[in-house]
């Protein structure tokens, strides 16, 4: 089940060039990057040193989040929508995100129309040209 619910995809750009390209695509598609963690940082707060590097990009677009929001409140635990760039112990970036398009059709309705649409073609175009 683990590999339908993900999507994951090698990058053909290193770890920064990787972030900073979806976070551009981001923009660039309209959508807003609501924040930007990286995992690491985070973790040694709490006193956890962790690597290979992980990042996790949340994004949302307002009108999307609001038909859904509007039909079905309780996806907002599935929002927003979360990109994650990280590195494998073998040195390769990899980017992992939820399969919104296999989502969308466990919902129905609004969510499908919404999240197994627009969300899956806009995150394709995001992603387009990051891996090779």
């Amino acid at each position: 089940l683990p590999s339908l619910m993900l999507v994951q995809a090698r990058s053909q750009h290193d770890f920064e060039g990787t972030v900073s390209l979806l976070e551009q695509r981001v923009s660039d598609a309209g959508w807003s990057l609501v924040s930007s963690t990286r995992m690491n940082e985070s973790l040694a707060k709490h006193g956890v040193e962790f690597s290979p590097r992980i990042q996790l990009l949340k994004i949302c677009k307002a009108a999307y989040a609001e038909r859904v929001l509007t039909d079905q409140r309780q996806v907002a635990a599935l929002m927003p929508c979360t990109i994650a760039v990280y590195e494998t112990d073998d040195g390769h970036v990899m980017v992992s995100k939820m399969n919104t398009r296999l989502l969308g059709k466990l919902f129905g309705g609004t969510v499908s129309e919404v999240m197994g649409g627009d969300v899956a073609r806009d995150e394709a175009v995001i992603l387009q040209g990051i891996s090779g």
